[in-house]
Formats: C-alpha cells, structure tokens, sequence
C-alpha cells in the first residue's frame, strides 16, 4: 500500500487516489506512440530547388479552401513550382483511404479515430536554392476537441519533462517546435512541419529549421480559422507549475475511462515533486454524475467522504510493467477534479526502485491541498454545450503562455 493510500484508509473511510496510467492511459499503442521526438508522418518528397525558384512568387496553390491559410511565400521559402498540392477526404482529389498510403505513414487510423476529415500536403522551398524543403501536412477535423487532442498527442509522446518534448512558440492557438519539427493547433486544423536539408550539419540545421519553421507556422497560424483559447478542460488547468506543453486531451475515453469525456490531463513538477492534474467538464451534473459512474466502476474504488458532491480513490494502470498510478477524484457540480501520481517518477527498477516509487507518490495531505481549490473555483464560462464538443470559449487564460 502506498504512502497516500494508507494514511487516507486511517484519516478518510476509503479514500480514493485516482491512477492515471499514462499520458493517454486509454490510447491503443499506436496512440501512446504520439509525437515528441517522433517527426510528424512522412509527406511527399520534396524536389530539389535550385537558386531563383521563388523569383517568380513560386507555385500554386490549387485548392481554393486551402489557398486561404496557405502562403504562397514566407521568410524566403515558397510553394514549390516543380511540387503539387495533394488534397485528400472532403472535397479533395484524393480519398482519405489514399492517405493512408501516400501522406500518412503508420499512424493514419490514429488521425481518424480523432475524427480526421480533411489533409492537404504540399513543400516550400528555399529560393536560395540552399537545399532547405518544409514539407506540410494539414489535418481539419470533425471538431476542434478532435484537432486539439490530436495535437497534444503528437506533442507529448511521453515525459514531456524531457529536453526532446517540442517547446511552446507563438502560432495558432497553440504550437510547439522541436529541432526539424514544429506543431500548430487552432480550431479544427492541425498543422504539421517538417524541415529537410540534406546538405547541412546537425548544428546548422537546428537553427535554420527554427527559423523558418516558426515562420511558417506563424503565418499558417494567423490565417488559419477559429478562436485562440483551449477547450474547457483544457482551459482550465491551472498554469502555477505546469510543465511546459504539459498537457493531454482526449474527446472521448481518457485514463482507460471509456466515454467520460472530453477531458485533459495537466503534467505537474515543483522542485523534486511531481503530479498530473485531471479536469472533466459537462454541461451539467447529471452529465458529470454518469461520467463519475463510470469512474468509480473501476474494481478496487473505494468511496471518499468530505471532498465536493462525491469522491472516489481510483487505481488505474499496472498492466504490461507499468506502476499502478493513484488519484484522489472528486466532482462538484458539472466538474469533475483529480489529483494523481506521476507515472514517469515512479518508473525505474534496480536496487532501491521500491523507496524511490513511495517517495515519488503524493500523500494524503499533498493531494487534499491541491484538490481543495480546484473544488473550491468556479467552473469557466465554457461549461456549457461548448464543453460537451470540446470547442473553445471563455477567457484564453488557461492557454500555454507563449
């Protein structure tokens, strides 16, 4: 039993400490793949630019609904003259079956289990004829909760406390860029960049991928339709200690919970201390009751007295050499508040793996102080049918600063 558990079975009746397995403990494996260091899914090769291919404003875009967020030039790159425009599902050339063997490699039901309606895929290249390509995928989606937690996965991979994890910039509603790679959300679109050039080293690559990647993304961003603040759930993480980009989104299923949904999950560190953070909104509490139910279904739940309208210690996770993960969850209201473990700090064997994992989990006191004022807050504006379908409103005050 662990720290947390045991002084609550003394000081509360079966108080409950919710697991939270993974990042995306309820994703198939392809899901919990995600992003991070992982580039995004191969996109047409790119042809080799010679000095002057932009002289001229570059190529075409073909597709009018994209003409209107794709630039035709930026930061000295342009549409290839020499590429193509590839459109595919809605109102595209290509159907999204085609997808999956010519834009997307390996991870295309992913995309559409997300609700994936819509990709166009083309290259920039550099008019200096410096061998620099930026090859561009981008994915609309049936909703904005669909864009946005398929942004999150392919920016949190795993830890996003490792230095590989995709640093916040500013673009869209929100972006992330990594070395060769960049990520932009906002509404329905999910826009991916990969930055190629063969002639240059490791060390000047990082840097002119950076600067044209934040170029393009910006640009993309900035065109791009839908409001710039986060869905509910989302929005309301506290931003006091979380880690940078430290936050996964499910529409649906999310800590193995299946349709309990849209709800995100907050990745936590002060000094050597860390936790997650679980935040469920609906639009009103019977609709949290029943995403509650099923919460608290899971065998092994013990009811909580004294936290909210109810509250649970849940543990989820433990399967396939993963550590049980414990949350103390509450609802209030249409809301509904975790507090957990952190799974990556209590990985690791070798000798003295057991004192290192108690001493990695949070106890009583901790998870009934960060839980408290979470109860305590008022629900944000965006609890209403917006919450239900995961599209943004309220105040952005929640959104990653940039």
């Amino acid at each position: 039993m662990s720290n947390l558990a045991r002084s609550l079975s003394r000081a509360l009746p079966g108080l409950l400490l919710l697991s939270s397995a993974s990042a995306c403990s309820g994703c198939t494996k392809e899901e919990k793949r995600g992003g991070g260091d992982t580039p995004p899914p191969p996109p047409p090769s790119a042809s080799s630019a010679q000095p002057g291919a932009c002289a001229s404003g570059g190529g075409q875009i073909t597709d009018a609904i994209a003409a209107a967020y794709l630039p035709k030039s930026v930061g000295g790159y342009c549409v290839d003259p020499q590429g193509e425009v590839k459109t595919y599902g809605e109102k595209g050339k290509l159907s999204m079956d085609e997808v999956c063997t010519t834009a997307f490699d390996g991870e295309c039901e992913v995309y559409k289990r997300f609700g994936l309606k819509r990709v166009v895929s083309l290259h920039y290249v550099d008019g200096s004829g410096k061998g620099g390509t930026v090859e561009v995928n981008v994915s609309q989606f049936a909703d904005v909760a669909g864009a946005y937690g398929m942004y999150t996965l392919r920016v949190v991979a795993g830890d996003p406390a490792e230095p590989s994890t995709p640093k916040p910039f500013a673009a869209g509603a929100a972006a992330a860029i990594g070395t060769g790679r960049a990520y932009v959300w906002r509404g329905q679109h999910l826009v991916e960049l990969q930055y190629v050039n063969e002639q240059e080293a490791p060390a000047d690559l990082a840097k002119s991928s950076d600067s044209i990647l934040r170029a393009v993304g910006k640009e993309i961003g900035t065109k791009l339709s839908g409001p710039l603040t986060l869905p509910p759930a989302a929005q309301a993480l506290p931003e006091a200690n979380r880690i940078a980009n430290g936050i996964v989104f499910q529409p649906k299923d999310i800590n193995g919970w299946n349709g309990v949904g849209p709800g995100a999950l907050g990745f936590y560190k002060d000094g050597d201390r860390r936790w997650r953070t679980l935040a469920i909104f609906k639009d009103d509490a019977d609709q949290a009751k029943d995403a509650f139910k099923t919460i608290k279904s899971k065998p092994g739940t013990l009811p909580v007295a004294g936290l909210g309208d109810e509250a649970a210690h849940v543990v989820v996770g433990g399967k396939d050499g993963s550590p049980k993960v414990e949350f103390l969850v509450a609802r209030k209201g249409g809301a509904i508040w975790g507090i957990g473990d952190e799974e990556y700090a209590l990985r690791g064997g070798g000798a003295g793996a057991a004192e290192r994992e108690q001493k990695a989990r949070l106890t009583k006191d901790e998870a009934i102080a960060k839980l408290k004022p979470l109860l305590a807050g008022a629900a944000p504006a965006a609890a209403t049918s917006a919450a239900a379908s995961g599209s943004p409103s309220g105040s952005s005050s929640g959104a990653p600063k940039k």
